[in-house]
């Protein structure tokens, strides 16, 4: 999560890594930033902001906040019930911005259109692109009306407008809404965390499961530490392409299972069987199982 300032940062603890943004912990309870315990922290990690930002910058120098929903790269990681809604409250008691990046959690990944929609939390401004034209290069900008006032020809580019990728957005949000694609990502999503889930019990090696429909992230970690499980999580993404299934990494020792939307039953057992056999032989190769 970041905040955008209009103005220069001043605290050096909190050093931008670009000129104007700050980077603050997200609500990743499973390694809570700040050793505390839901629920009895009262979600202090949006507090943070108000004692370590605002202590030190004026609200009002802060255009925006950006969050993820569902923390993509960062390693799929979902945050505690609550945690949109104080952090919309931040933003509205200072009269900051609150912008979703929805480009990996939007266009039904979730099994709601927008992932927002599961924390009844409406932000001022979505971000999307990728899965809006079903890998047709296309990108969006969504807000009210009186948030994009902007003037004719204040913001414009080279390829903006595309016909072929703007046809293939239509036809993609027709097929999600007229195919029961949202109600498979739910009903898919929660076969394979209900599968994982299984997985964990005999593995220690697997964490945390975690996830909203069809976006579902397994963190692997050294069994008699807990600390992420990097070499294992590799090993284990290797092993499975050789099986013909593709699992990328996100974070630092997260499996990130992101199926398309029309995933069937068999797929989701079969990509639980080939991640199972994967798992056990990076395991005994790594003399942890």
């Amino acid at each position: 999560m970041s905040l955008s300032a209009s103005k220069g940062i001043h605290r050096q603890d909190f050093e931008p890594l670009v000129g104007g943004i700050l980077h603050v912990p997200y609500g990743y309870c499973y390694r809570c930033p700040i050793n505390l315990t839901y629920p009895s922290c009262n979600i202090d990690c949006i507090d943070f902001i108000e004692r370590n930002i605002f202590r030190f910058n004026d609200p009002s120098e802060f255009a925006a906040i950006f969050v993820e929903p569902i923390q993509g790269e960062g390693g799929y990681v979902l945050p505690p019930e609550g945690w949109h809604a104080k952090l919309r409250a931040l933003c509205d008691q200072h009269g900051i911005l609150l912008v979703a990046d929805e480009v990996q959690t939007g266009m039904g990944r979730t099994g709601r259109f927008f992932a927002m929609d599961h924390f009844g939390v409406e932000p001022d401004i979505t971000c999307i692109a990728k899965g809006i034209a079903n890998g047709l290069p296309l990108g969006a900008i969504v807000a009210k009306a009186e948030v994009m006032d902007w003037e004719y020809g204040s913001h414009a580019n080279t390829f903006g407008g595309n016909p072929v990728a703007c046809a293939a957005a239509m036809e993609t949000i027709r097929v999600i809404e007229e195919e029961g694609l949202l109600e498979n990502a739910i009903a898919m999503g929660q076969r394979l965390m209900l599968g994982l889930g299984h997985l964990a019990e005999e593995h220690p090696t697997i964490g945390d499961v975690r996830g909203l429909g069809l976006m579902v992230g397994a963190e692997l970690i050294e069994p008699e530490t807990g600390e992420h499980a990097k070499k294992l999580r590799d090993l284990v993404s290797d092993k499975v392409y050789y099986r013909g299934m593709l699992i990328l990494g996100a974070g630092p020792s997260t499996m990130r299972f992101l199926p398309p939307l029309n995933v069937t039953t068999h797929e989701i057992d079969l990509a639980l069987d080939i991640f199972a056999q994967a798992l056990h032989e990076g395991e005994v190769e790594l003399g942890m199982g």
